[in-house]
């Protein structure tokens, strides 16, 4: 997505930088179609032993050739069966060298971080993968949502979308084309609000942020591009 598009909501870049990365690092590799024994032995030889494969199946629209394949991938790169945010940043970093990925990655982790432990297991992360991924449309946005409303009361301030913009910037690093003005980021954010913000009363809701996505076209096309992801 071109950096010109982020005032409209920053859903799409979400999705497109975490798809990223997890291809990067093999995490999202093809469907084998191995004998699923190999991957429940697996399931019980790493620290955190994840749910069994039929509840996690329940859990989220994978199936269960899928999660096998996405748990050898999430075991190559965490073979704790954990994911702690020192971690999480160090992936972001390998990544995009040319900017600053620790605050981006930050909020992400903690919108993976789903029970607030400090640490992401494979339950969390497949959860939070399938809503992104197979979600509905709602189940998507509700997820963006709450990465947006940082401390989690209900609402996105105009302070927690200007910190979010500028931890995607600072990721970007200075080598966008064109080159951004610095008060670029609250552009984008004053902008945002006049979408999203339906009565002016300086916070956006649940519900405003469900109806604005849903009229915009835009955000619509980028939410549908990943559903054959995997």
């Amino acid at each position: 997505m071109g950096i010109q598009g982020m005032e409209l909501c920053a859903v799409a870049v979400v999705v497109l930088l975490f798809i990223a990365v997890l291809k990067q690092f093999g995490i999202l590799e093809p469907i084998s179609m191995e004998d699923s024994s190999d991957s429940e032995v697996e399931l019980s030889m790493v620290r955190h032993q994840p749910e069994g494969l039929e509840q996690l199946q329940a859990q989220t629209k994978f199936t269960k050739k899928e999660l096998q394949s996405l748990y050898r991938g999430f075991k190559n790169e965490c073979p704790s069966g954990l994911v702690d945010e020192d971690t999480f940043k160090l992936i972001y970093a390998q990544f995009f060298p040319q900017g600053d990925a620790t605050t981006y990655a930050h909020f992400l982790f903690n919108a993976f971080d789903a029970d607030r432990n400090g640490a992401i297991c494979f339950e969390d992360f497949v959860v939070g993968l399938s809503v992104l991924l197979r979600g509905t449309v709602q189940e998507k946005l509700k997820w963006a949502f709450n990465l947006y409303d940082i401390n989690k009361d209900g609402y996105i301030t105009k302070e927690e979308m200007l910190a979010i913009m500028k931890s995607i910037y600072d990721m970007m690093g200075r080598h966008t084309y064109p080159l951004l003005r610095e008060d670029a980021p609250l552009e984008h954010v004053e902008r945002f609000f006049q979408k999203m913000d339906r009565n002016q009363d300086g916070v956006v809701t649940m519900d405003e942020f469900l109806e604005t996505c849903q009229k915009d076209q835009n955000i619509m096309t980028s939410m549908q591009l990943f559903e054959n992801v995997i």
